[in-house]
């Protein structure tokens, strides 16, 4: 009965987390309004709980979103979009080993699904921060084929360029994040740094949450600056939705 109020949820807070809502902030105001209207009347609605789970990790409420994606995989052990996604949470919760296996597994399971870039796109991640550079860099550019208007691989494949002494391809990379985010995120590390915390919420947690610093070295030698500006609403840091 709620699932068009659910869906459409999941989509704005989607968009949030890749970057590419033009008003972040009151996407996630609607999709908070609509999550809380559908599970009123239908608590276990996994696309809810999933919808939920993205709006909370745009706020960087890590726990709370892993806690709703996993009602939603209880709901529907082989969703893979779930199973994916607490993956991705728990990553940036710290457990960046976590993250590979849960998106080889919604590959499997889902090998020519619409998402499959941002599931590239986090393999990539954990092993860059991994310092495995090679696997990155592969990883990396097989979402970049797959969906070239993401911004998120291009940032993390200008820091894994940077790392490898290739500063000409870094810059160009760097250039192109810019270019497609929506949020000017990537202009500047402080910039950066505040788009990560949208939302304006931390939690206390005892777990090790990710922290944007990892990326640091490789930014800075492509030469992202330090300095603080204007900063503009943006969605959520490198990772994907």
């Amino acid at each position: 009965m709620r699932s068009g109020e659910a869906l459409l949820a999941s989509t704005l807070t989607g968009r949030v987390l890749d970057q590419m809502a033009d008003a972040p902030v009151a996407d996630l105001e609607h999709a908070e309004a609509l999550i809380g209207e559908v599970l009123a009347v239908s608590p276990h609605d996994p696309i809810a709980h999933l919808a939920k789970a993205l709006m909370l990790q745009a706020q960087n409420r890590l726990d709370g979103a892993i806690a709703e994606l996993e009602i939603a995989v209880a709901l529907n052990r082989n969703w893979v979009n779930a199973i994916a996604q607490l993956g991705q949470c728990k990553f940036l919760a710290g457990a960046i080993e976590e993250a590979i296996p849960a998106q080889e597994q919604a590959i499997r399971l889902s090998p020519r699904d619409p998402i499959i870039p941002n599931w590239y796109w986090r393999i990539g991640m954990a092993h860059l921060l991994k310092s495995r550079i090679d696997e990155a860099i592969e990883w990396l550019q097989k979402a970049q084929r797959a969906n070239p208007l993401l911004a998120g691989p291009c940032a993390w494949l200008a820091a894994a360029s940077a790392l490898v002494g290739d500063t000409e391809r870094a810059a160009a990379e760097l250039a192109e994040a810019r270019r497609l985010s929506g949020d000017d995120r990537y202009s500047s590390i402080a910039r950066f740094k505040r788009a990560w915390h949208l939302g304006g919420r931390r939690e206390r947690s005892p777990r090790r949450h990710f922290s944007p610093a990892y990326a640091r070295p490789g930014c800075r030698r492509t030469g992202t600056p330090r300095g603080i500006g204007p900063v503009t609403s943006g969605g959520r840091a490198l990772s994907a939705a």
